[in-house]
């Protein structure tokens, strides 16, 4: 018999070839997915007592040989009609049908007959179909060479079952090379809910004699011989199916390796999704310890439709924080050949995603609650996603301000509510703030930690990329506070009060004693500023603004928009205390040469306290405190 397949145009296998797929190595996931389906349905008849018998190995078969790629399955096979239906009608779905049939039945199966097949064409020049229904029917034999024109035969094949027979094109001929073949199978169809066999693989094993006893060797060691035996590349039953309560962290951590098998590392937690409504939902998020040498691309999130991979570009699907999350999820409600622009718009991917930000934001929040310890434990790899999440998600930042910890530069943990109680009575300035006092370097700015706790005020360690960013939008949602590094100010300014420290210096001499001091700095780097502080106070300190640093890493880290300040050179405050003992020496130094180098010494100081001091100039620094000594 021969007859033409009906579609509407004649070039419907350039326009497969070219245009319809953007991936050619797509094909062996539509045509073992086909397969799987084929075997699945049979399963769900045979359990409503529609097919009688055992139905056997149901394994999935993936052959090489000579030019063809061979996919074999024992599913429902197809009789002449269901043939004609399925692949020569290529508008329509096999599977609507079956699943309108049967939908208050069985599973939720999803079927790909139709263009999915048809995707064969992409890397082949011929494709043969030998197939015999599970029904009482003749098997028949489909040839199609890649024209709109078929011929359809019976033929003998004593199994149930169906063989899809690819003659693999010359410009394809990577597709018969059985690396390239395993690295799909394992890529697409490793999770399939179908057991897939692949060739062989070796196993070593004990040497044993005809009584079934250990082969030793004349040292007395176990021989061990290699066997071959067949290679199943896939998982069939995978963790994400699995009822929690049927997991362990053991059988979490296992799967996660399985997952990321280059992966050494373990997970710190995870969180496991089981949604059926308002849409189809399953899947395993870990929580990775994050490294600042990050690569985005590497263990990605894994996206899958009924147990078959889509991809790994899950934007829309998961919220832009968690991105860098591991792990898998499977919806039926994601079809499998998927755009970036349907992620983003769909209204059900959307729901998805709010959804998996929930079930982020309930887990944190059952962690803190019920093992805090543990949750101060993890924070500082965790910080990252729940910064950047109430930075892009005003829902979870509203839950978020729960459990959101501080940590000082002690080393103790406290959530947002109960350290503005901790530090409310010391460091409330003279307008009712409360000002939280910061360090982003513990070692770089020890002396203004040491400072500050010299007071009794408590610092905190804001070390993330995010902090700019992330404090911005606390003082937004806290109300009367600000967030102050130790180092934009002195410590008597750091938290301003209504008493002041009596000056010791006119304003006269302070007047003769600016222009001295500018005459060694950089002007258009430094700001001298004169302040009457504590006599036992540092002589000089470098201070930089807290509202001008800080917008200045918010432009670096955000681009667009702030531009303006990120532009602007780096600029710092010098700020002399015109009650030390020193500078009133600076001042009635009568030798000009003197006065230059005490001054050129304490401001030296100064930028060497703060790491500023580098080059040319700390090498005269270092020269000159040596001739000073001697």
């Amino acid at each position: 018999m021969q007859g033409n397949i009906n579609v509407q145009t004649e070039n419907i296998f350039p326009v497969i070839k070219k245009f319809l797929y953007s991936d050619h190595e797509i094909f062996l996931r539509e045509i073992v997915s086909n397969a799987i389906d084929a075997t699945q349905k049979l399963k769900t008849l045979a359990s409503m007592g529609k097919v009688q018998g055992d139905l056997g190995d149901l394994t999935v078969e993936v052959k090489i040989e000579k030019k063809k790629l061979i996919i074999s399955d024992r599913g429902l096979g197809m009789t002449a009609e269901e043939i004609e239906k399925y692949i020569t009608q290529i508008a329509f779905s096999g599977a609507e049908e079956f699943l309108e049939k049967y939908k208050d039945k069985g599973e939720n199966l999803i079927g790909h007959f139709g263009l999915g097949f048809y995707s064969a064409f992409m890397v082949a020049d011929k494709v043969e179909i030998v197939t015999k229904s599970y029904q009482d029917a003749p098997a028949m034999h489909w040839v199609c060479d890649g024209s709109p024109t078929y011929e359809m035969k019976e033929c003998k094949k004593d199994d149930r079952g169906t063989d899809i027979i690819l003659h693999i094109s010359d410009d394809c001929k990577e597709f018969l090379e059985e690396q390239k073949i395993l690295q799909l199978l394992k890529k697409y169809c490793r999770f399939m809910p179908v057991a897939i066999r692949f060739g062989e693989e070796s196993e070593w094993v004990d040497k044993l004699d005809k009584n079934g006893e250990p082969v030793k060797d004349k040292d007395g060691h176990t021989e061990r011989m290699e066997v071959k035996k067949p290679r199943v590349i896939n998982n069939s039953d995978p963790a994400w199916r699995k009822k929690p309560a049927d997991l362990t962290d053991e059988d979490y951590k296992k799967f996660y390796h399985e997952l990321y098998s280059m992966n050494f590392e373990e997970p710190l937690f995870q969180i496991h999704l089981n949604v059926d409504y308002p849409f189809n939902l399953t899947g395993i998020l870990y929580f990775p310890k994050v490294r600042k040498t990050i690569d985005p691309n590497r263990n990605k999130i894994q996206l899958y439709c009924n147990q078959v991979f889509v991809t790994d570009s899950v934007e829309g699907v998961v919220p832009e924080y968690l991105m860098l999350l591991h792990g898998v999820l499977d919806s039926p409600d994601i079809p499998l050949n998927v755009s970036r622009s349907y992620l983003q718009s769909d209204g059900n991917v959307k729901k998805i995603s709010a959804h998996i930000s929930k079930k982020v934001a309930d887990k944190l929040e059952d962690m803190f609650k019920n093992n805090r310890e543990d949750f101060e434990q993890k924070w500082d790899d965790i910080k990252i996603f729940i910064e950047y999440g109430m930075l892009t998600e005003e829902k979870f930042a509203e839950r978020a301000m729960k459990f959101t910890l501080l940590k000082n530069t002690e080393g103790k943990f406290l959530p947002l509510e109960e350290y503005r109680e901790k530090i409310a009575p010391l460091q409330t300035d003279k307008d009712k703030n409360v000002i939280y006092l910061y360090a982003t370097d513990v070692e770089e700015q020890h002396a203004y930690i040491a400072q500050a706790k010299a007071k009794g005020y408590d610092v905190l360690l804001m070390d993330s990329v995010l902090t700019p960013h992330f404090l911005n939008m606390l003082e937004q949602k806290i109300d009367k506070s600000r967030f102050v590094r130790v180092d934009s100010d002195v410590v008597e300014k750091l938290i301003p009060h209504d008493e002041t420290i009596p000056e010791k210096m006119s304003k006269e001499d302070q007047e003769k004693l600016k222009p001295i001091i500018e005459g060694e700095l950089d002007k258009q780097k430094y700001t001298v500023m004169l302040e009457a502080l504590e006599s036992d106070a540092q002589p000089m300190i470098i201070t930089q603004n807290e509202f001008m640093r800080r917008y200045k890493e918010m432009s670096q880290t955000s681009g667009g928009g702030m531009g303006f300040y990120g532009e602007m050179p780096e600029s710092y405050n010098l700020v002399v205390n015109t009650n030390h003992p020193l500078i009133e020496q600076v001042l009635g130094e009568d030798d000009a040469e003197k006065q230059k180098q005490l001054v050129h010494q304490l401001t030296d100081l100064a930028l060497l306290s703060n790491g500023l001091l580098k080059g040319e100039a700390l090498t005269n620094f270092i020269k000159r405190s040596v001739e000073i000594i001697k």
